[in-house]
């Protein structure tokens, strides 16, 4: 490909609205171009390194038997409220009506779509277990669309979905999509970990998240130190003893005039504030009021709550009059006929601070069953840096990471409710097992510019590069020798299946070698008249700062 012929649509200056480095760098190196809000035209350039990341997920998928389908992008409201979700997916869900004023959204994903084919097209467990999959553009009605691709309303993702007679087939398609996915993600040349997570709107019991690790990323993964253990913050525990500390001091109360946080009634009391504990009253399914008791320096993870049988979904706190705000204690409350949730660490707690209820007074030396009850025992909180691995080797760490894949094991949730049966070996009509596994296509652009780049530009991994080589002459237009060599080397190249660029603008040699460092090609060579005289042309892998001269019979092993 020649640049003259080509659309290269560089920028100097990044754009005012951008936040990330992806965003900066694909607009700068003319990837994309905004429409509007969230959503993005692909140009040329950056079309080259999407459909390379299409070509090594369909070869993945293949490889694992998946088979490629294409569903409507527009799909009609009635399945969407066979399965439950038209009310509960929320307004991220773009409704639509036809000139008959007919209702459908334009998909976020096709859980309802598949559910209906596999209904209409299975019959018996002889034809599972199957997988089929798509790489098709969706739509979300994002809130606040931000990030440029990162959160884009509209993206490219690829969905795919197995059907199954039992659970057994299941595990077994999950643990090879979940190998797929590893190898996906690592040929693309990715920094990335695998890591349990909360199934979210989708549904069902078991899921994995893949993580980009990058700095910019939006969610808080945690790792341990020691071992393999990995997960999402909203899904991460920690070790806990189930040994209660031994209870050696008496109740006391005891005043603290306007000491209402935490942190200001430990420092009033001299107190570590892993010695009190803190009370939240949120709504209960049975009960109108559940108190959740956390340790003074634990934060509630709102994602646990929400799964807890008895705590309603979302979470909502409740305000009352009947305790004083900043002096909430678990004292009494066997009495006013609250149900109380102890996390595991607050359990274990002995001679803790809580508050008195009662205005200006807390009390030290609680302890539980003497002083205080709980009705059970739930893992209530965020996880922190430095608690001990649920597996008991090492500790947690916590970085930043960028989810590019999820796989679910959903169960019979759509199944069930769009009643997708099929006749097992006793010809028993039977609900069959689903898993759902997505990869977000046009994330994992911007995603991998996230972990390669410099201050000139993108560092694609060979994988993902847009050409392998640029080739970028010296007085193209002016030397006949330095043009003819150029072109001998672009044929060979060329015939040597390598994706080269020929560079043969009227440019000068600094907007030449900007250009081509900004949009990231991995070897660069330079022709000119002295290296034609020596035999000699200049090359100069991306991620190398110094250029070297090499024998013209040698850039082909170079590049190979």
């Amino acid at each position: 490909m020649r640049t003259s012929k080509y659309l290269l649509a560089t920028l100097k200056e990044n754009p005012a609205d951008a936040d990330l480095i992806s965003q900066k760098l694909m607009i700068r190196a003319g990837l994309v171009r905004k429409l509007s809000s969230g959503l993005f035209t692909w140009l040329p350039l950056g079309l080259r390194v999407l459909r390379k990341v299409e070509a090594i997920i369909r070869e993945e998928m293949n490889a694992i038997d998946g088979l490629e389908i294409l569903m409507p992008n527009v799909q009609p409201a009635e399945l969407w409220q066979e399965s439950g979700r038209w009310d509960a997916y929320g307004k991220e869900l773009l409704r639509i009506q036809d000139r008959h004023d007919r209702p459908f959204v334009f998909g976020p994903t096709h859980e309802e779509v598949v559910t209906d084919v596999a209904r209409n097209e299975l019959r018996s467990y002889k034809q599972l277990p199957l997988c089929v999959y798509q790489i098709q553009t969706k739509f979300r009605d994002e809130i606040r669309p931000r990030f440029g691709i990162m959160r884009a309303r509209e993206f490219i993702m690829k969905d795919a979905y197995s059907f199954h007679a039992d659970y057994d087939s299941l595990k077994k398609t999950y643990d090879d999509m979940y190998q797929a996915y590893t190898n996906i993600f690592t040929r693309l040349g990715l920094n990335f970990r695998a890591v349990e997570a909360d199934t979210g709107s989708i549904g069902g019991s078991g899921s994995h998240e893949f993580q980009v690790i990058a700095d910019s990323g939006e969610d808080a993964l945690v790792f341990s130190d020691s071992s393999d253990y990995a997960a999402n913050i909203e899904k991460a525990s920690a070790y806990v003893s189930d040994k209660r500390n031994v209870a050696t001091e008496e109740k006391k109360l005891v005043a603290t005039p306007n000491k209402k946080t935490i942190q200001d009634v430990c420092e009033f009391l001299n107190l570590p504030e892993d010695r009190s504990v803190k009370v939240l009253l949120v709504k209960g399914k049975k009960h109108p009021i559940i108190a959740l008791i956390l340790r003074g320096d634990h934060t509630v993870n709102e994602i646990k709550a929400e799964h807890h049988p008895l705590i309603d979904s979302p979470l909502s706190f409740v305000e009352t009059t009947d305790f004083p705000t900043g002096f909430l204690g678990p004292i009494d409350f066997k009495e006013k006929n609250i149900h109380v949730i102890a996390d595991r660490d607050a359990a274990i707690l002995a001679n803790f601070c809580c508050g008195a209820n009662q205005t200006d007074y807390h009390f030290t030396g609680v302890n539980w069953d003497r002083d205080a009850h709980f009705d059970e025992v739930y893992d209530l909180r965020n996880v922190v840096e430095g608690d001990k691995s649920p597996d008991g080797q090492g500790h947690l760490i916590i970085k930043r990471g960028i989810e590019v894949g999820h796989i679910f094991q959903l169960g019979d949730k759509y199944s069930s409710a769009m009643k997708a049966n099929v006749l097992d070996e006793n010809g028993k009509s039977i609900v069959m097992q689903m898993g759902c596994y997505g990869i977000g296509v046009s994330r994992i652009v911007a995603a991998a510019i996230e972990q390669h780049y410099d201050d000139y530009g993108i560092l694609w991994p060979a994988a993902m590069a847009p050409f392998q080589v640029a080739l970028v002459p010296m007085n193209y237009h002016k030397s006949h020798r330095v043009r003819e060599f150029t072109e001998k080397l672009y044929q060979d190249l060329q015939a040597a299946n390598i994706e080269v660029l020929l560079d043969d603008r009227r440019e000068r040699p600094g907007i030449l070698f900007a250009d081509m460092d900004l949009i990231g090609i991995p070897h660069r060579i330079v022709i000119g008249e002295n290296g034609i005289d020596n035999g000699t042309v200049e090359y100069k892998a991306r991620t190398e700062k110094e250029a070297k001269h090499v024998s013209v019979s040698d850039v082909l092993k170079i590049l190979s």
